[in-house]
């Protein structure tokens, strides 16, 4: 029926809902100011907003761990935490045998990032397809065992 009047409906048919929708004015009613308002919270889903320059973090906290708003924090469990910084081996990812062959058949090995493997996959392809070599078909078990290696590099989420 319109605004105002929500989960309230008419029911007509299909001409007279054409008819209405026509002649239809959401804004009847309302003053310039009324309206121009509306327009300026629709810019934000007519959600409130905030002032900006105050960094807020998670729970309403500033960056700096003290409370941003009303909130009190008496036993300092939002402070920031001085830990010493441990010095932690590089953890190296590890592989299921199938997903090492499959690096191995590309001559990579497990450090090798997901754009080094594209490189290497692209490369290997246009090295070993039967046109760039005259129509040979010498290296197609090769170019099968590449496209194979590149597809369970793919099903492991690599690439």
């Amino acid at each position: 029926m319109g605004r105002l009047r929500e989960g309230q409906y008419f029911c007509f048919c299909l001409e007279h809902v054409r008819e209405y929708n026509n002649s239809y004015n959401y804004f009847n009613g309302m003053s310039d100011e009324a309206v121009a308002r509306y327009l300026k919270d629709a810019n934000v889903g007519h959600r409130p907003t905030w002032s900006m320059g105050v960094k807020r973090g998670a729970n309403g906290f500033r960056a700096d761990g003290q409370s941003a708003g009303n909130y009190s924090d008496p036993l300092g469990a939002n402070r920031k935490r001085h830990h010493r910084a441990r010095e932690a081996e590089p953890v190296s990812p590890r592989y299921s045998p199938v997903t090492m062959r499959a690096l191995d058949a590309l001559g990579l090995d497990e450090a090798a990032s997901a754009e080094t493997i594209k490189t290497r996959y692209k490369n290997l392809v246009k090295r070993n397809h039967p046109d760039a070599n005259g129509g040979d078909r010498s290296c197609e078990e090769k170019l099968r065992e590449i496209i194979h290696a590149y597809k369970t590099l793919r099903a492991a989420r690599l690439v």
